[in-house]
């Protein structure tokens, strides 16, 4: 008795617990009501951003957030989006918005936005072939597609990750693994990369053990870009004092300025000297799809691996990142473990699973934003958007001269870098005049430039890279500038 007791009791709590934990999963009613007041709030959002501020200056962001604590019960869907629209959406920078120019602006793309709500829905596992097939088709066929148009050969494989960041640290993981590297020899070992690397490199380096490493910044030209016969010299001077060269990271697109090292020269001396070549292409990679970015990035496809992200030159939103290795067997050496409750997962033959190349296990279905656009609108509109964008900097980059800016090189990609110097000012005086150039900008808010650091000069950068950023856009930038120049001139 005593027995079937506890066992009705239990049934009952059973039961009542399924009925509580019913709005985990809604009636096709209520899907419909929330999936209508979503779409409701994006749409509001979208007819409004040719006309939002690229940067919003609020008193206190985002604290009315913190008013409306996570309790037992929820709020009303409108309830919550207005508090998602105004705490959340509408403070700080709009990297949605055509005029988001600065820093790399990530992109957006709505078919993009499609697939991640498709991609949740479904909650298929991308990271094994045994249980998700099609997304792990779907992310090698993806992958292929990068590698051919990097240049890469069949032998080649990669990685979908959250960004530059893991792809540089996987790239680099397969590096140190790669030439054989142990503890004892990273004090001897060398890596040859320029001031305008980005700093995730030192970062991986650090992540993946590599701290005691010796780092050499190779001198840069007057374009910003590393100079051939300087790492030779430096390889030289290393290989003469005992030490192991090992890796030479070049940049295809830099941070700061844009600027594209000679991969072709590089690659050649990587290879003469037995060196693992990887490039930083994570902005400029995917203007390969362009004429100008395959003249501007020959060598690319003599690299032993590199990096691009989606979410810049491909205007997906943020999260999208490439890894490739030339040779993949190496990337799986590096990365393949396995697990006694993985049992039952056989490997395919055919197909790399992207666990077995990555760091990550679990990861979201970032094929499925990646494929769907392109397979929806094919190439072509993304390479007019990126041709535009190369003349949209060079057009900024002639007309702000005209205005009386001092500029830097011509850009080699969408970077355009700038700065209001005076004649018989000092530097100090000029770094300040740019400071409040670019804090004048920010508090208008119509457009959002940033600055950097240039031989201790402050300058300013435009970066024409946003699907939504077009001439009206460059055209208010620049009248915007005159009258900043007038007013410090006046």
């Amino acid at each position: 008795m005593k027995a079937n007791a506890e066992r009705t009791a239990l049934l009952y709590r059973i039961r009542q617990l399924e009925w509580d934990a019913l709005p985990l999963d809604p009636g096709s009613a209520r899907r419909r009501q929330l999936r209508n007041a979503v779409v409701a709030s994006s749409e509001r959002f979208l007819q409004e951003i040719d006309s939002v501020k690229a940067y919003e200056e609020v008193e206190n962001p985002g604290l009315g957030l913190l008013d409306v604590p996570i309790g037992e019960d929820g709020l009303a869907i409108e309830t919550a989006l207005d508090l998602l629209e105004q705490e959340v959406i509408r403070p700080g920078a709009h990297p949605a918005s055509g005029g988001h120019l600065a820093y790399i602006p990530g992109g957006g793309l709505y078919h993009s936005a499609l697939a991640d709500f498709l991609g949740a829905v479904s909650n298929k596992y991308p990271a094994i072939f045994f249980t998700g097939p099609g997304p792990v088709r779907m992310e090698n066929q993806i992958l292929r597609w990068v590698a051919d148009l990097v240049g890469y050969p069949a032998g080649a494989g990669g990685n979908l990750a959250s960004g530059g960041s893991l792809a540089t640290l996987t790239a680099i993981t397969t590096a140190r693994e790669a030439h054989g590297l142990k503890g004892a020899d990273f004090a001897s070992t060398v890596v040859y990369l320029t001031s305008q690397a980005h700093h995730c490199v030192e970062k991986a380096l650090g992540i993946a053990g590599l701290g005691e490493v010796q780092v050499r910044r190779i001198p840069i030209d007057d374009r910003f870009r590393m100079r051939p016969e300087a790492l030779e010299q430096a390889i030289a001077a290393d290989r003469a004092q005992g030490l192991k060269p090992w890796l030479i990271v070049a940049a295809a697109g830099t941070t700061d300025t844009g600027a594209v090292d000679p991969l072709d020269a590089l690659a050649t001396i990587a290879g003469r000297e037995r060196c693992w070549f990887h490039v930083d292409a994570a902005y400029g990679g995917f203007f390969l799809l362009t004429e100008h970015g395959r003249a501007m990035l020959r060598g690319i496809e003599r690299s032993d691996s590199v990096i691009l992200d989606p979410h810049k030159s491909l205007f997906l939103p943020w999260g999208s990142g490439v890894v490739l290795v030339r040779d993949v067997r190496l990337l799986a050496a590096a990365h393949r473990f396995t697990g006694h409750y993985l049992q039952d997962a056989p490997s395919d033959p055919g197909e790399i699973s992207p666990a077995d190349v990555s760091p990550e296990m679990s990861k979201p279905f970032r094929a499925l934003r990646m494929w769907l656009p392109l397979i929806l609108l094919g190439a072509k509109p993304f390479r007019a958007a990126l041709d535009e964008k190369l003349l949209l900097a060079r057009y900024f980059h002639q007309e702000v001269q005209a205005l009386g800016f001092e500029v830097g090189p011509s850009p080699d990609l969408t970077v355009v870098t700038f700065r209001w110097a005076p004649r018989r000012i000092s530097l100090k005086r000029a770094n300040q005049l740019n400071q409040e150039i670019l804090d004048a900008l920010r508090k208008d808010g119509r457009i959002y430039l940033s600055s950097t650091l240039l031989d201790g000069r402050f300058t300013l950068r435009l970066v024409a890279l946003s699907f939504r950023t077009h001439r009206q856009t460059i055209d208010l930038a620049l009248q915007l500038l005159r009258e900043q120049a007038a007013a410090l001139s006046g």
